[in-house]
């Protein structure tokens, strides 16, 4: 990280440089996530039902994902922010601490997740025909929870010293072996559900090895060392409470999956559960360049409000706000005029590509407005505001999402899971842009 260019460079190339290499990260993370359930779903005695058992499988992979971005971004916040406030002694300990915090996730992930698997996968509405994928897949995925973890964390870590491009080949080494070994464990070897979990963990530990690599190096801006390591609670909490909103945002999401295919099993069956299971593919796929322009903003975010510098705030947000609602539209139209094409790349079961269709259109109306909302909702992260990015992270998700589903999906049936997305979108869409327009007032230059 450039510390004079951090806070006198231009605003707009430093925004480039730190988010298109995260974009693209995020991008192709997406990608190999996407490319496990087009391998599965196109697999003869797999299809749907393979898609619905890793799909029943994914809110346990969300809430270890929230694990990790608690500790991870957490720590990156807090560790920018005192480089800006030219403390760099903290800045050793809160990455340090972040993440021998999140290697214990990892390791407590495994061991609870492994011996309660069964009642959790039931809890999630595996039915009898989809547990034996679920819990196949599941198995494996939870042996790699500490490599993911700390390739996460790293990440965060990485763009938090302005090396965005470090991350960016993590996760493109991670995406690419996913990707190579889910053609030869599945298509060569005939390894099924199996082979995508262990080409899954695969990429994962060779993207937590590049990182650790770097971050112990010389090539790090501040080397992580041991020392560091040795959880302090001063730090250890404050990268904690700091990463809470993250880590809110994700439990919310799990917590949002596990109703959803509740509600899909009532009204749909394994058929619908299948179907947003792909649904929420695509939505990841559109959501991570934008995730990585929220990761690309943080650092220059954290950094200027560090030192006290407002101006550089206000402009940084403007830029992100204008960039992401036109990656927001794009994708839009991308979805809105080719919805069938975008199912059957997954699975192409008659009933599913016809239920998903009208659903893919449904699902992502409000597309347009979803990339200022979250950039506006990360800003709270990362000037540290917990309460307030806590109140937003939890709003779409869990105040009005999850009740208006319940609600609608007696009435409407299947169909209300889907019109509750769009009414929880412009709800959280215009209760974060009142709150953000009250914030920028109280930052004087």
């Amino acid at each position: 990280m450039d510390k004079v260019k951090m806070e006198n460079g231009k605003i707009l190339p430093l925004l480039v440089e730190l988010s298109i290499p995260a974009m693209i990260g995020m991008f192709v993370n997406a990608v190999y996530n996407i490319v496990d359930r087009m391998f599965i779903g196109n697999t003869p005695g797999l299809g749907s039902l393979g898609l619905a058992g890793i799909t029943i499988s994914f809110p346990v992979t969300l809430i270890l994902m929230a694990l990790s971005l608690m500790a991870g971004v957490g720590g990156a916040t807090r560790f920018t922010i005192a480089l800006g406030a030219k403390e760099e002694e903290k800045a050793k300990y809160y990455q340090g601490n972040s993440l021998m915090i999140t290697i214990l996730f990892g390791l407590i992930f495994m061991i609870f997740g492994n011996v309660f698997m069964n009642p959790i996968l039931r809890i999630l509405g595996a039915s009898a025909q989809v547990l034996p994928y679920a819990r196949t897949y599941l198995s494996i995925i939870l042996y790699g929870a500490v490599f993911q973890c700390v390739a996460m964390c790293g990440n965060n870590l990485s763009r938090a010293q302005g090396n965005a491009k470090n991350a960016m080949v993590a996760q493109i080494l991670g995406a690419g072996f996913n990707i190579l070994f889910d053609y030869i464990f599945i298509v060569l070897f005939h390894m099924g559900i199996q082979g995508a979990a262990f080409a899954t963990i695969g990429g994962q530990f060779l993207s937590m090895v590049w990182q650790l690599t770097f971050l112990f190096s010389k090539r790090s801006l501040i080397p992580c060392q041991i020392e560091h390591m040795i959880l302090k609670t001063k730090y250890a909490l404050s990268v904690i409470k700091t990463g809470i909103p993250a880590f809110l945002m994700q439990m919310s999401m799990s917590l949002l999956n596990i109703v959803i295919n509740s509600m899909l099993g009532t009204y749909g069956g394994d058929i619908a559960i299948s179907t947003v299971g792909i649904i929420t593919s695509v939505q990841t796929l559109m959501l991570m360049p934008l995730t990585g322009m929220t990761q690309g903003q943080q650092p220059l975010i954290s950094y200027n409000f560090g030192a006290k510098r407002f101006d550089r705030v206000k402009e940084t947000l403007k830029y992100t706000i204008i960039g992401s609602t036109i990656l927001s539209f794009l994708g839009f139209l991308v979805i809105q005029l080719f919805p069938t094409m975008i199912i059957s790349m997954f699975n192409d079961e008659k009933e599913i590509v016809e239920l998903g269709s009208q659903a893919l259109r449904i699902w992502f109306i409000f597309l347009p407005i979803i990339g200022c909302q979250m950039m506006c909702a990360n800003f709270f992260q990362a000037i540290g505001m917990v309460k307030h990015s806590s109140f937003l992270n939890l709003l779409r998700q869990c105040l009005l999402l999850i009740p208006l589903i319940l609600i609608l999906s007696t009435i409407f049936g299947l169909y209300g899971v889907f019109i509750a997305v769009l009414i929880a979108d412009i709800i959280a869409f215009i209760t974060t842009i009142y709150m953000i327009k009250k914030e920028m007032k109280m930052l004087v230059v």
